[in-house]
């Protein structure tokens, strides 16, 4: 038996028996999730818990600033960039500003996988968010939202954590960049739903990251995994089934057409999420 399988045996054995260490949601996220579901939270407060963090409190401002928020004034403090995001938003938003945090190792290959990683959600993210904005001011329809929309993308491979986490205490595999792949690609959807699970995110979240790449797996209602797949695709993350995860979104009305992708328009929203991350 090859190392290769005896490390996937042993991922497969440990997630079977829920012993595979899920990463944590960042304190800071935990912070102002728990303050945006107390029912009595209000501005003032939030700004508050956001202002313990000063990285997240100066990304706020930048996502208030942003062309995602489309307004002429620039906001300064972080009491004006909560007031300007809102409560219900700021849930998703500082979770997800929050989560590169997660995409960091000590170990050199597994820091580069890591980094990788993260690049590439991004990329999902940003093309996840220009498809909804265009489909938003295409069809009127704003049952989506780009705050839950930017998490869920973000989420949507977040199963690759524990893997690589794994794997950097076998580093004598790490030899084969080709068995992470493998391990990756037939273990994280799942390890992905057992951490939304583990963060009490609610089911969209978990079919999101068990089921994005599933493409027999097609929801009557149109949602957010008909954006993560388009983002996804353009991403370069599906190359094998690029066309008919676009195909899908065209009859499902999640895209005009494909040229639309191409456009300058959608260029530009998607610039404008990366700068969020960036």
């Amino acid at each position: 038996m090859s190392t290769q399988n005896a490390l996937l045996t042993i991922l497969v054995e440990k997630i079977k028996n829920d012993t595979l260490v899920l990463p944590t949601l960042p304190a800071v996220a935990l912070k102002v999730r728990k303050a945006a579901d107390d029912p009595d939270i209000n501005l003032q407060d939030m700004g508050e818990v956001i202002g313990q963090d000063p990285s997240l409190s100066a990304r706020m401002i930048k996502i208030s600033n942003s062309a995602y928020m489309g307004r002429a004034v620039k906001v300064t403090s972080i009491s004006q960039a909560v007031t300007r995001i809102g409560l219900r938003q700021i849930k998703n938003i500082a979770t997800a500003l929050a989560m590169e945090q997660l995409f960091v190792s000590k170990n050199e290959l597994v820091g580069e996988y890591m980094k990788k990683e993260w690049a590439n959600t991004v990329n999902v993210v940003a093309n996840a968010m220009a498809a909804l904005q265009m489909y938003i001011t295409r069809t009127k329809k704003r049952e989506l939202s780009l705050d839950t929309m930017t998490l869920m993308s973000l989420i949507h491979s977040i199963g690759v954590l524990p893997i690589l986490t794994e794997a950097e205490r076998h580093t004598e595999v790490f030899a084969s960049p080709s068995f992470l792949d493998d391990a990756i690609d037939k273990l994280a959807p799942k390890v992905g739903g057992s951490i939304m699970r583990s963060w009490e995110f609610g089911e969209e979240f978990v079919v999101v990251a068990e089921r994005w790449h599933d493409l027999a797996y097609i929801p009557e209602k149109l949602g957010y995994i008909d954006f993560v797949r388009v983002g996804a695709a353009l991403a370069g993350q599906i190359d094998n089934k690029k066309d008919a995860v676009l195909n899908l979104a065209i009859q499902r009305g999640v895209v005009e057409d494909v040229n639309s992708l191409l456009s300058d328009d959608f260029a530009e929203m998607r610039a404008a999420a990366k700068q969020i991350f960036a």
